[in-house]
Order: structure tokens, then sequence, then C-alpha cells
């Protein structure tokens, strides 16, 4: 896949989220309002913090398709990253504010009684944001974006929060309203750790963590398939934005001229390229097989 093909797909799948979350918003506030719900109108704020996470995405994808250039040498990928660790403090703010509201309305005993809108309209969202959910998902997967990712995260977790809006308003629709603030409350924690598991996933790859170990071992072991390699003697990996960026350290004949070895050096490269379409570029330092050496490193 090219790189253009690959962020095409990416924005597309974030502009259809953002276009039907800016109708699903409209469409909760509405019904809240008129449908007397706390719950729902709540759940429609809450579309409008997803709506500008998701303007946020837009652009950082927009800023990380625009290739290496004597500023940003390694490219603009962490754009990408930078963009899932703002979508992960918009949910976990979320959560914590559902949390809040839901703890005060059951110590005030602010209970209401919905109207069938509202029930409708937490029915709905479940199913659009589980479809958007995994839509984003299955996309964000196979380009390997952080940004996609974050936001499929973000519309499972509006699905699980609107599940728990269901249960609450429906229970509150037969008389039962202090569902609708528990179930509220149960769904937070909830929340919270998705929106946690987001920030730690983006942080990682912003403080330029390691990569997956299988990736590590599959790429050493193509390296090490490429005639005259001897060993592979180090590999580093991080990720920028959808891509990885590969330092090699390649053990090899000293007696090979410098042209020998560079030729050997880009047929590891090639082959790494053919296997991992998610890998931007492979840096690769070439050591003597027959003698120990010093790495030398101040990191």
């Amino acid at each position: 896949m090219q790189r253009d093909e690959r962020f095409d797909r990416a924005e597309s799948v974030i502009r259809i989220g953002f276009w039907v979350n800016a109708v699903l918003m409209v469409f909760k506030l509405s019904a809240g309002y008129w449908g007397r719900s706390d719950a729902v109108f709540a759940d429609g704020i809450e579309g409008a913090c997803d709506f500008i996470a998701l303007f946020a995405t837009m652009v950082a994808l927009k800023l990380s398709r625009k290739p290496f250039d004597e500023k940003h040498p390694y490219g603009h990928g962490r754009a990408e990253s930078l963009a899932a660790l703002l979508v992960s403090l918009v949910i976990v703010v979320t959560g914590v504010w559902i949390m809040v509201d839901s703890v005060y309305a059951v110590i005030g005993h602010d209970f209401k009684s919905p109207s069938l809108i509202a029930v409708f309209a937490a029915f709905v969202t479940i199913i659009i944001k589980e479809w958007l959910y995994r839509f984003s998902h299955k996309t964000g997967s196979s380009l390997e974006s952080p940004a996609l990712l974050a936001v499929a995260k973000d519309h499972r977790k509006d699905a699980v929060t609107s599940i728990s809006t269901l249960i609450g308003v429906g229970g509150a629709y037969f008389g039962y309203g202090i569902m609708d603030p528990l179930a509220a409350g149960l769904t937070s924690l909830f929340i919270l750790h998705v929106g946690l598991q987001t920030f730690r996933e983006s942080a990682h790859d912003l403080m330029d963590g390691s990569a997956p170990p299988d990736f590590v071992g599959e790429v050493t072991r193509l390296a090490e398939s490429v005639s005259r390699v001897e060993h592979v003697h180090g590999i580093r990996a991080r990720r920028s934005g959808q891509y990885m960026i590969i330092d090699l350290k390649l053990d090899m004949d000293p007696a090979m001229t410098v042209k020998e070895s560079h030729g050997v050096a880009t047929q590891v490269k090639k082959l790494i390229f053919k296997g991992f379409p998610n890998v931007g570029d492979v840096m690769i330092h070439i050591n003597p097989h027959d003698e120990e050496h010093e790495d030398l490193n101040r990191l």
C-alpha cells in the first residue's frame, strides 16, 4: 500500500466518524432536552467533546502525512500519537465527569421521568457507535494507526456509555429513577480504564518505547536470512505514527569491500520493506563479525 493510500484510508474513516458523530450529538442533545433526560443530554455533551477530539485527529492526520523535511528528518508521524494522547485525555475527563455527575444525582435524589424519545436516542447511539468502532478498528489495525485506533476506542467507549444510559433511562422510564445515575457511575469506571490504556499506549510511542518482541524477532530473522549476513548484532525499533523506524546492526565478513557490504545492506532493507508495509525506514550499521567491538552509546 502506497503512502498516500494509507493516509487517504485513515482520513476517510475519521471523516465518516466526524460527521456521524455531529448528527448524533445534535440528536442526543435534542432528545435529552425535550425528553427530560439528564443522562441523554449529558451523552450529547460528551458527543461534543468527541467532536473536538475527532477534529483534532483529522488535523493530526493532515500533519502526519507530510513527508520528512529538513526540520523533521524522521517525518511528522508523531502528530498521530499526539492526537491519540488528546483523545485519551478527552476520554478520561469524560469518565470523571460522568462519575461525579452520577454521585451528585444519587446523593441529591435528583431523579426524573424521561419520555420514550430519550430511550430511543440511547438505543440508536449504541447501534451506530458500535458500528463506528468496528469500522474504525478494522482500518486502524490494518494501517497500525495510533490515532485511528484511539478514535476506535473512543467510539467503543461511547457505545458502552450509551448501554448504561439505555439501562438507566429505561429503568427511569418505568419508574426506577435511581437506575439512571447508578448505571452511569458503573460505566464511568470502564471509560476511565479505556482512557488510561489509550494514554499509556500513546505516551509509550511518544517516548520511543520499544517495539513488540514478535516484530523485533521477525525483522531479525529476515535480516539473518540474507546471504553474507553473519548475525544481527543489535536491533532497535520505534513507532512514528503509522510507521516503524528501525536501527539495525549487522555483523559481516571484514574482508568485504564497502560496495559489497552496502549491497548486502540494501538487500536486507528491501526484504524488510517487502515483509512489513508499515516500516518507514531502516538504518543499518555494519560491524566486522570476527572481533569484539564496543557499542558507543551515551543514552
